[in-house]
């Protein structure tokens, strides 16, 4: 019978959950957030603290605002 010995350095034991900063809601850590700092490998401090869904809605609306409805050479 062998033991299983835990590596306590793993960053996979703590990729839990994460709260969100805009809205408040919390996701799983690897599935809700984007990795913001690949150097860094699989630690959840490389992971954004804003989940994705508010990332992709903040970048619309900057998009969006940007945007002129009327063209200078026209």
């Amino acid at each position: 019978m062998g033991l299983l010995v835990m590596d306590l350095d793993d960053p996979v034991l703590f990729l839990h959950e994460r709260k969100c900063r805009v809205c408040g809601k919390t996701y799983p850590l690897t599935e809700g957030f984007y990795l913001s700092r690949k150097s860094r490998g699989e630690k959840p401090s490389s992971y954004s603290y804003e989940c994705k869904t508010c990332t992709i809605d903040r970048v619309k609306k900057k998009r969006r605002s940007n945007k002129l409805d009327i063209y200078p050479d026209s």
